[in-house]
């Protein structure tokens, strides 16, 4: 079994994929949870013995005992739901990403678990056993799914966090700005109830305070070289036994736990950084990672803008998380379909077969059982269609076999399939793109077909794609309800358009969006209108929005 960095944040719908088969699943559950749970000690101590062996810590051993289907036994004896125990599964994944144990070791750590459950579940007879085994193939489907989405949230977390130190470094027009927005998204990576930044006078002999959060720091703090030693090195310490290293003088009354991460230029300590919990609150290795990255980073960034030499080396950085973000999603995309296809579709074809097989035996003499055999079998085909629909969306095969104009024609073919849309396609003469380039413009083409079929009520689409000067120009225009686009921008959930926003920025394209609507007024002319730009290779040089927006005008694909 491999775990893998799963995009999304669905994972309560995919945890509750269980509940396909309804209350048959549900039954064989309470009777897993009645066999397991009087075993679930024995399982536990000897699961414990064997990772002590295999050299997990302590802290990983706590977490990887929680997620077992020993302890999935444990949740369900007790009455409580499957989600309760995937909420569990959820918060000891992030714990287990933290503590920096990779996905492999923690499916060898179930493996081992697996290999200790498997006895206990033999002793059963042969039918009995089946069906068992079953529920642990679930438990362990739904597990697997909890903890992939946990890791990648960790994982998430950390890109998000250096994706906003990036805009700062761009956008901040004074150290003091920058240094201000640094702290202050790390405090919110860290979920710190204080933080603050030192930096070391150029003798010397004090630190100087550069930014803070949660009250104003003191304003500097003597620097003896007994304290410039401990300061050097990241450490975790609680307030109370250590109030000399607090070097804000106020948290000795109410931080408990302190973190503290030294800033470093040339190998050399130049400033320090501190967040203050009020409650006892773990530093787990992935963490003390990241926040040792970032404060380099935080250092680094704060030099170049002193020497205003940071525009480049950031635009590369923000070029280089974005690729690897857009790639990390199709590979997930990919998984998730060859998983769906693969273990959920040949179930569900299965499930149609024993249905067959079902209405054969009734026979005739029972019309009712008749009307609901062939009533769950229609039900069961439609969630086949369905399947295979999610399947293509995920992964397009048109698109990697006939190319980005193929899967366009088959995206418009789509809205007419859907709803009564007229859709006028207009597609220009397309070099060979790259695949990572088709790909970014498909997706966003895709999430602008989804919006319309969602939101806009439109009769009518016009779709426009062509290539100039080296930009790949998409337009997608409808008479929809249309909204007010400033209003979306700030909305908290609206996170099509802002997604597709942000993708194109940091591709270094540009996004321009257009939306009438007749609310409130007499107006012929309703609808939306999106222009997007993209650079035509990714893998050169990066061109900024300002660049690209009058070329693209100048060539006749955007209009004002």
């Amino acid at each position: 079994m491999k775990i893998s960095v799963k995009m999304g944040r669905q994972v309560s719908q995919l945890a509750a994929a269980a509940d396909v088969l309804g209350g048959q699943l549900r039954r064989h559950l309470v009777r897993f949870a009645a066999v397991v749970s009087p075993h679930s000690a024995a399982l536990n101590r000897a699961f414990m013995s064997r990772l002590r062996v295999c050299g997990y810590s302590v802290k990983q051993r706590s977490a990887l005992a929680a997620i077992t289907p020993g302890a999935a036994a444990n949740v369900l004896s007790r009455g409580r739901s499957q989600a309760a125990f995937f909420e569990v599964v959820s918060y000891n994944g992030r714990r287990l990403a933290k503590l920096g144990l990779p996905p492999s070791a923690v499916s060898k750590a179930l493996a081992i678990y697996d290999a200790l459950l498997r006895p206990v579940l033999r002793r059963r007879h042969e039918k009995e056993y089946a069906n068992l085994l079953w529920v642990r193939e679930q438990l362990q489907f739904c597990t697997l799914l909890t903890l992939n989405s946990a890791y990648y949230e960790v994982r998430e977390e950390e890109a998000q966090s250096f994706y906003r130190l990036s805009r700062a470094e761009l956008e901040s027009h004074t150290v003091e700005e920058l240094l201000n927005r640094c702290v202050e998204i790390l405090a919110g990576f860290a979920r710190a109830d204080r933080s603050v930044l030192y930096l070391l006078s150029p003798d010397r002999t004090q630190l100087v305070p550069g930014a803070a959060t949660g009250g104003k720091p003191a304003p500097w703090v003597p620097l003896s070289p007994a304290l410039l030693r401990r300061l050097q090195k990241p450490r975790c310490f609680a307030g109370a036994k250590a109030p000399h290293l607090l070097l804000n003088s106020a948290w000795k009354k109410d931080i408990s736990t302190c973190w503290s991460v030294p800033l470093l230029r040339a190998g050399e300590i130049a400033g320090v950084m501190q967040f203050g919990f009020r409650r006892v609150y773990d530093w787990l290795p992935r963490e003390q990672e990241m926040l040792r990255a970032a404060a380099e980073r935080a250092m680094l960034a704060a030099e170049k803008a002193r020497l205003m030499d940071g525009l480049a080396a950031s635009e590369a950085q923000i070029r280089s998380l974005a690729e690897h973000m857009l790639h990390v999603e199709e590979v997930e995309r990919q998984r998730i379909s060859r998983e769906l296809h693969d273990e959920t579709g040949q179930s569900l074809l299965c499930i149609r077969l024993q249905l067959e097989m079902l209405q054969r035996l009734l026979g005739p003499g029972d019309p009712v059982l008749e009307r609901k055999a062939a009533e769950i079998r229609k039900l069961t085909e439609k969630t086949i269609v369905e399947m295979r629909r999610l399947i293509a969306a995920l992964s397009p095969s048109v698109l990697q076999q006939l190319g980005l104009a193929a899967a366009i024609r088959q995206l418009g073919h789509y809205l007419e399939r859907v709803k009564p849309i007229q859709v006028r396609l207009r597609i220009g003469d397309l070099p060979a793109l790259p695949m990572q380039v088709q790909l970014i413009a498909y997706r966003i083409l895709q999430e602008c077909c989804n919006n319309i079929l969602k939101h806009s009520g439109a009769t009518s689409v016009n779709i426009l794609v062509c290539f100039a000067d080296g930009r790949l120009g998409l337009k997608v225009e409808d008479n929809g309800v249309g909204f007010d686009p400033g209003a979306a921008s700030t909305a908290g959930d609206s996170f099509g358009i802002a997604g597709m926003r942000e993708r194109v920025a940091l591709l270094g394209g540009a996004f321009e969006i257009q939306s009438r609507s007749s609310k409130g007024r007499r107006s012929r002319r309703k609808g939306t209108t999106i222009d997007i730009l993209l650079p035509g290779d990714l893998a050169g040089r990066m061109v900024t929005a300002e660049r690209l927006v009058p070329a693209c005008r100048t060539s006749g694909i955007m209009k004002d």
